[in-house]
C-alpha cells in the first residue's frame, strides 16, 4: 500500500511546483479552521493566533484575492462559557453550546477583521441547504454578493437546529462544499495535522508525508484517521473526502498543522509543511461540464441577437427570452434552443417557468412590476450556463 501511494504522490516536491507561488495565485480562497486551532482546552478562545489569521485574510485581499472562512469553534468555545463538562454531549447540549458558541465566534472574527476594514458576515448551513436546489442557489447567491461587496463570510455549521439527518458532521467536507458553492480555485485545511501520511505518523514512526496528490486512487480513499487533538472532530478519513469534494469541481486543496501565528504567511512562504491535492481542470470547466450534462427539464427560445450574445459569452436576459417551453422550478437544467431549434447549450433557469413566462421579451426593468417582486436580472446567469461554442 505504502509503495502505491508513493507512485501515486511523489516524497519529493515535483519539480516545477512551487506550493507557495501557486498558493498565492488563487483568485478565490476557502480556508477552514479547526476547533484546536481557535478554541484551547479550557474552552478560551486563542485570540493571538486568530489576530495572526486576520493579518492573513487581509493580505490576501491586499493581494487581490476573495476569501472566505469555514470556521469550527461554536461548540468547543460555547461549552466553555457554559461551564459543560469535557466529552461527548448530547444532541440538545451540543446544540445550547453551539447557539452560545455562535455568538461569541462572530463578534471575535468581526473584531479582527475590522481593523484591517474588512466586514465579517456569518453565514450558517445545514447539508439540507445545499441539497435543496432553490436554498443551495439561495446561499451561492448570497455568498457571491457578499464577497462581491467586499466582505468576508464566515460559514459553520447550523449546529443549532442541524439534526443527525441533515448534518455535514464535519466541517472538512463542508468546507468543500462551500469551495465548490463559490467556485474556489483553492481550499486550505488549517487543521492540528501537517498533510496527509503513508500512515499514521502518531503511530507508525516510518511514516511520510506527502507533498503531491494528483490522484486520489483506492489506497489513499480507504486511509483514516481519527482525531488527535480532543478538540476537533475531524479525522484523515474526512480531509480525504474532502479532497475527492473538491478535485471534482476543478478546486486544489492543501492540509496544513495551522498552530502558527501566521499559518497563510507561512504557506505563501514555503514555511508550512503541508500537502496539496491539485486537479485536472478548473472550477470553471468543471461546473461546465457538469451542467452541460444534466439532464433538461424544459427549454429557453432565445432570438438571434441573445444566441449571439451567449456564443460571445453573455448572460441569458429576459429580452432575448422568444418563449418558454415545459414546467420547471428555479435552478432547473434547462435547454436553450433558437428559433430553428437548434439546441446551443444548457442553462440553470433563474427563475421557474411560469415566471420565465411573463419576463419573456422584457426588459430588466420591467421585472417587477410584471412580476410583483425585485426580480433577477438575467434568466440565467453566464455563470450557470453551458454554451456548446465555449466548452
Amino acid at each position: 500500500m505504502v509503495a502505491q501511494l508513493i507512485r501515486t504522490a511523489p516524497l519529493e516536491a515535483e519539480a516545477g511546483f512551487d506550493p507557495g507561488g501557486f498558493f498565492r495565485s488563487g483568485r478565490l480562497i476557502v480556508v477552514k479552521i479547526g476547533s484546536a486551532l481557535l478554541v484551547d482546552r479550557s474552552g478560551a478562545l486563542r485570540q493571538d493566533w486568530l489576530k495572526g489569521l486576520a493579518a492573513d485574510v487581509a493580505a490576501l485581499r491586499a493581494g487581490g484575492a476573495q476569501v472566505a472562512l469555514v470556521s469550527s469553534g461554536s461548540i468547543a468555545l460555547g461549552r466553555g462559557i457554559l461551564g459543560l463538562a469535557k466529552g461527548p454531549l448530547p444532541l440538545e447540549r451540543a446544540q445550547a453550546a453551539a447557539a452560545v458558541g455562535q455568538i461569541g465566534l462572530a463578534r471575535a472574527y468581526s473584531e479582527v477583521l475590522a481593523p484591517h476594514g474588512i466586514v465579517a458576515a456569518q453565514v450558517l448551513l445545514t447539508l439540507g441547504d445545499t441539497h435543496d436546489r432553490r436554498r443551495y442557489l439561495n446561499g451561492r447567491s448570497t455568498l457571491k454578493t457578499l464577497l462581491d461587496l467586499g466582505a468576508v463570510p464566515i460559514i459553520n455549521e447550523n449546529d443549532t437546529v442541524a439534526t443527525d439527518e441533515i448534518r455535514y458532521g464535519d466541517n472538512d467536507r463542508l468546507a468543500a462544499q462551500a469551495a465548490l458553492t463559490l467556485e474556489a480555485d483553492r481550499l486550505i485545511l488549517l487543521s492540528d495535522v501537517d498533510g496527509l501520511y503513508t500512515a499514521n505518523p502518531n503511530l507508525d514512526p516510518t511514516a511520510r508525508r506527502l507533498p503531491v496528490i494528483r490522484e486520489i486512487t483506492p489506497e489513499i480513499a480507504a486511509m483514516a484517521g481519527d482525531p488527535v487533538s480532543g478538540v476537533s472532530k475531524g479525522g484523515m478519513k474526512t480531509k480525504v473526502m474532502a479532497a475527492q469534494t473538491a478535485l471534482q469541481g476543478g478546486c486544489a486543496m492543501a492540509i496544513l498543522k495551522g498552530d502558527v501565528e501566521r499559518p497563510l504567511l507561512a504557506l505563501a512562504e514555503n514555511r508550512a509543511p503541508c500537502s496539496w491535492f491539485l486537479p485536472t481542470h478548473t472550477p470553471q470547466s468543471a461546473r461546465k461540464r457538469w451542467i452541460s450534462g444534466l439532464k433538461t427539464e424544459g427549454a429557453f427560445i432565445v432570438d438571434a441577437g441573445a444566441a449571439r450574445a451567449l456564443k460571445r459569452g453573455g448572460s441569458l436576459l429576459p429580452a432575448g427570452l422568444k418563449a418558454v417551453q415545459g414546467v420547471f422550478g428555479r435552478g432547473a437544467p434547462v435547454a436553450i434552443q433558437d428559433e430553428a431549434g437548434a439546441q446551443l447549450g444548457v442553462a440553470l433557469a433563474a427563475y421557474d417557468s411560469v415566471e420565465a413566462r411573463k419576463a419573456a421579451g422584457r426588459q430588466s426593468d420591467e421585472l417587477e412590476s410584471i412580476l410583483g417582486h425585485p426580480g433577477r436580472t438575467e434568466i440565467s446567469h453566464r455563470d450557470d450556463m453551458a454554451i456548446w461554442s465555449e466548452s
